[in-house]
């Protein structure tokens, strides 16, 4: 692999490619696989998801594929965070199954994956980007894949023949990665499975220099629940350590100061500090490019010293540009890929996928990451591309979880689904049936406490109206009815008018962790049969 990967100043002004809308019917030989996944990336922030950031269009390309195929409109995670997400995707088990529950776990990667199910099915697999799973990737033919978290400028990647540092953009190194691997090195004769597996949006939100003045002047819309201090329904999240107005540093998640020997004070606050490491990695021109953007803005900050209300707000506006910066790198890369397999021709045998490992807080209940049961960090995007199969444009409403990805990649591949995965393959979805017997409720388990945001440990149950979360080291409960409060503001759980349902989701709930053999975490003792 060369020692620097970078794009030219041609290659990044023609990132929106002539890719058509309309799919045309694929070859019935089987289908290649290109997963592209991203980190932290919120479906509200993708502008065909007609969230309340649609108006400053962040995802121009993104929106192009979900005109070419299918968006799920309800798709969630098992567990909302980095690790476990990816473990149960490439398992299609839950974390208590896979063994990987928080990011302190090491995946066991000697366990049965789809990549070693598809290669052991003649598929060439590959794999670039960021694994956060400690362990070695195993079935991949080939794999580069960030050290830890990855940095966002000049990272570092563990390869089969070691670690290797790469000079340039993180997004734009993992998007070239791939594209040479399909250009270059992937076997014609064959069919592959290639995840291209990104950094971005995740902490610290530092874009590339072609970005650093994107959104400038613009005013970011403000979530309505900004302000929202939890204060009503005494939830276990009145602990947690997310808050843009408390806990959203100046310095360290903003920049304002940010210098490569930068000193945290000792005050006993948790940093993040990963971004000042980063900026001593940073060549000369990187680092002239990044305080020629922030200079002047940070000279505005301090000329206004905005207070109280003004400041959160102030937080929120360069908080939000930075995700959004950085997700506009991510939209660039699904740009580049379609258009790689437009040129190479294969674009009509190739299904994509764009998802990402859960949901994200942009300011929603005055609150930045995830973690939580609540739907900002519950929900995650999913828009499949399947040429001849999913109808373009089209949006599908069923309950689906990342549970369901290796089943519906072995499903299309033609590859017998093990009996011992928990999810459904989703190609009938795909296909525009309706299942009578779809699933009618997702479950969902986080397990890291204490950790990073000190979130509760929970689970609980969600259907198409209905929430019930029980955070059970606590032995609180909380039960939303998501079509009369659905951005979560009262829990009704002790609502005599609820009665009926809480008592009905508590069985469903305790059926579910029967059926999916979840004894983790203390549990209400009602059992009921029922149909999954």
């Amino acid at each position: 692999m060369p020692a620097r990967i970078l794009l030219s100043l041609f290659a990044l002004t023609v990132l929106c490619p002539a890719w058509g809308v309309a799919a045309e019917p694929a070859p019935s030989k089987r289908p290649n696989i290109l997963f592209i996944f991203s980190d932290d990336h919120a479906p509200h922030a993708i502008g065909a998801y007609n969230g309340w950031l649609k108006s400053v269009d962040p995802t121009p390309n993104i929106d192009r594929l979900a005109q070419q195929g299918m968006l799920f409109e309800n798709s969630f995670c098992t567990n909302s965070i980095c690790g476990p997400s990816r473990a149960v995707i490439l398992t299609g088990k839950h974390s208590h199954i896979n063994g990987f529950m928080n990011n302190g776990n090491r995946f066991d990667g000697g366990q049965p994956t789809l990549p070693k199910y598809l290669r052991a099915a003649g598929y060439q697999t590959a794999l670039y980007g960021k694994w956060h799973l400690k362990s070695r990737p195993q079935g991949f033919d080939d794999w580069k894949i960030l050290s830890g978290q990855g940095l966002y400028y000049n990272p570092d990647f563990q390869t089969p023949d070691g670690r290797v540092t790469v000079q340039g953009y993180c997004t734009d190194i993992v998007t070239d990665m791939a594209v040479d691997w399909m250009t270059n090195q992937r076997d014609a004769d064959k069919p592959f499975l290639l995840m291209c597996q990104h950094k971005a949006p995740h902490r610290n939100w530092m874009p590339p220099p072609r970005y650093l003045n994107l959104y400038d002047g613009v005013t970011i819309p403000e979530p309505d629940t900004l302000f929202d201090q939890w204060t009503d329904n005494a939830s276990p999240a009145r602990a947690q350590e997310m808050e843009v107005d408390r806990h959203m540093d100046l310095a360290c998640d903003l920049f304002v100061g940010l210098t490569p020997d930068y000193q945290a004070p000792a005050d006993g606050k948790s940093r993040d500090q990963s971004a000042a490491v980063n900026l001593k990695r940073f060549t000369p021109e990187q680092l002239a490019a990044w305080n020629a953007a922030w200079g002047p803005k940070d000279e505005e900050f301090r000329r206004q010293n905005p207070q109280g209300k003004d400041l959160v707000r102030w937080k929120y506006q360069r908080y939000a540009k930075n995700y959004l910066r950085c997700v506009r790198t991510v939209d660039d890369s699904v740009a580049r890929l379609m258009q790689t397999l437009d040129e190479l021709g294969i674009a009509d045998n190739t299904i994509v996928v764009y998802s990402s490992d859960q949901g994200f807080y942009i300011g929603d209940h005055g609150w930045y990451d995830k973690r939580w049961m609540y739907e900002e960090s519950l929900k995650m995007p999913l828009i499949v591309k399947w040429p001849g199969v999913a109808k373009p444009g089209s949006r599908d409403r069923h309950l689906v979880q990342n549970l369901d990805y290796a089943e519906t990649f072995l499903d299309a591949a033609g590859v017998k689904i093990p009996a011992d995965m928990q999810g459904r393959s989703l190609a009938p979805l795909l296909r525009g049936e309706t299942p009578n017997n779809w699933r009618d409720a997702i479950y969902y388990h986080f397990y890291e406490y204490p950790g990073v945001h000190m979130t509760a440990r929970h689970y609980g149950i969600r259907d198409q109206r209905y929430k019930l979360i029980y955070f059970y080291q606590q032995d609180e409960w909380e039960f939303y009815d998501l079509e009369q409060d659905p951005d979560e503001l009262t829990n009704a759980y002790g609502d005599p008018r609820y009665a009926q349902q809480i008592a009905d989701m508590k069985q469903r709930l305790t059926q579910l962790r029967e059926h999916y053999g979840d004894g983790t975490g203390d549990a209400p003792p009602i059992t009921t049969a029922a149909n999954f």
